[in-house]
């Protein structure tokens, strides 16, 4: 279900406590799109919760992840035993 899918990943992005309004109308229009049958009514609500995904995408702190040369380092220094 949708509802599951976006709730997972505003707990990714760690927003709900930033913007605890947007968080919830997301949820609120990801259940009704899993409960719409109607292609039109299905059509607008996707659109208005791409865009509030959108905006919550945009307020997450950013997230260091590493790269390749992260990587390398890492592994290095596990090997060396430090």
């Amino acid at each position: 279900m949708v509802a599951d899918e976006i709730r997972a990943e505003i707990e990714q992005l760690g927003v709900a406590s930033v913007a605890p309004g947007q968080a919830a109308l997301a949820e609120t229009l990801a259940r009704t799109f899993d409960e719409t049958d109607a292609p039109t009514s299905r059509a607008i609500v996707a659109r208005e919760l791409s865009a509030v995904m959108k905006t919550l995408r945009g307020l997450a702190p950013v997230q260091a992840e590493g790269d390749a040369l992260d990587d390398l380092a890492a592994r290095r220094a596990r090997r060396r035993g430090a």
